[in-house]
């Protein structure tokens, strides 16, 4: 039998320490009340789904699921996201409901990785999902409320790059039609940022001049408003011309909300090509290399739970502003500390009680017979190694009930 694992976890999980745990909460109370203003309200799914419905509907690739079987042998799955299992819902028990259906979350997740540095196998999203309006207002509204639930989180600066999957569609049609294998190619290319490889794909196509500088310029299609005109010029396709009247109308919207200073139109950011349908979108803040959110539009999914609708929404990658943004302002709510003898436990016990019911967080503490009234130092641990907190710096107050000094 091997030696139990007694300090070790699973590569890719974590703890959460006290300080930790005060940050993400802190964000999560602070992102979902911004959600709540707008008009979205909070859903939980269970943490384990089925696998031949949630399971295959995940945009999370198969290799990626954490699967188990219950006692019946039936396959299951930990919740690789949140949108799948809310499609399930909206498909079943809200069917009633008026539409469109403004939901939020704060939950959990699981992939599995290589084990491999850095990367976790559980973390946390905090997202949204609106379902049955296809305008380009409601992908508007998303992004408006990214960049606010950014802010909420306390991502102060940040940029969000927006860019549609109809547009490169209709033109990979256009130059390459029914070609799927090297329209897919393209596709990761972009998908992964591999710049070099995606020009490499476009070299192996063997196109004449104008085809090849179409795809070549998708490449320098990024900036403001005057991206559409530039894409609209590059491509003739209905569907590349429709895409980007939409995102030119998405792009107005946000002007009219206040904050297309946050936004670029970024024609290379694709999204999962597998999984969205329409407006993609990603955050990146300036402390981070990676996105801290990502969102857009996915038409397809619902139509997997029987139920045919129109669905955009986006995810914060909680984790990410919770380990490299430092920008959230949290409140250290210090106890108040009574400790007592032996002779004044009850009078001490019922201030506590008191304290308590008036809203202050309250730690007792019993006195031995010859313990000094200051309480001892406290030993934390931090990243920089071990760090002493006084009493003063622990508790909000220390209240001494004690029968030889006659009071507190």
């Amino acid at each position: 039998m091997s030696k139990p694992k007694g300090f070790e976890k699973p590569t890719g999980f974590r703890d959460y320490t006290p300080l930790v745990v005060n940050k993400l909460r802190t964000i999560e109370r602070n992102v979902l009340k911004c959600m709540e203003r707008w008009g979205y309200r909070q859903i939980i799914t269970p943490t384990i789904e089925y696998y031949d419905t949630v399971g295959v509907a995940s945009s999370t690739s198969d290799r990626k699921l954490f699967k188990l079987l219950n006692n019946r042998g039936t396959t299951l799955v930990l919740r690789s996201d949140l949108t799948a299992p809310i499609a399930r819902v909206v498909s079943s028990l809200l069917k009633d409901e008026p539409l469109p259906l403004r939901l939020s979350y704060h939950a959990n997740v699981f992939r599995s990785i290589e084990e491999e540095a850095g990367r976790e196998a559980e973390f946390f999203q905090t997202g949204v999902e609106l379902v049955g309006d296809d305008s380009p207002e409601a992908d508007a509204e998303v992004v408006a409320l990214a960049i606010a639930s950014l802010q909420a989180a306390g991502v102060s600066s940040f940029k969000i790059a927006m860019g549609h999957m109809g547009f490169l569609n209709g033109l990979l049609e256009e130059v390459i039609p029914g070609q799927t294998a090297q329209q897919a190619a393209l596709k990761e290319g972009l998908l992964g940022r591999d710049y070099v490889g995606y020009r490499q794909s476009i070299e192996e196509l063997n196109l004449e001049p104008k085809p090849k500088e179409q795809l070549e310029a998708i490449l320098r299609l990024r900036g403001g408003k005057e991206v559409c005109a530039h894409a609209a010029e590059l491509s003739s396709s209905a569907e590349a011309a429709q895409s980007i009247a939409h995102l030119c109308a998405v792009f107005e919207v946000l002007e009219a909300y206040g904050v297309s200073e946050h936004v670029l139109i970024d024609l290379t950011m694709i999204g999962d090509f597998s999984y969205y349908t329409g407006m993609t979108f990603e955050g990146y803040a300036a402390e981070l290399g990676s996105p801290v959110c990502s969102g857009g539009r996915y038409d397809n999914l619902l139509q997997q739970f029987g139920r045919s609708l129109p669905a955009t929404g986006f995810a914060l990658k909680t984790n990410r502003i919770i380990d490299g943004v430092h920008g959230i302002t949290m409140e250290e709510n210090k106890p108040v500390l009574i400790q007592y003898d032996k002779a004044r436990r009850v009078e001490a016990l019922a201030e506590a009680a008191r304290l308590r019911s008036a809203g202050q967080n309250v730690v007792t503490s019993l006195l031995s017979d010859h313990e000094i009234t200051e309480p001892a130092a406290e030993v934390v641990e931090t990243s920089g190694g071990s760090s002493v907190r006084s009493a003063r710096d622990v508790y909000d107050q220390v209240i001494t009930y004690q029968a030889e000094q006659g009071g507190r």
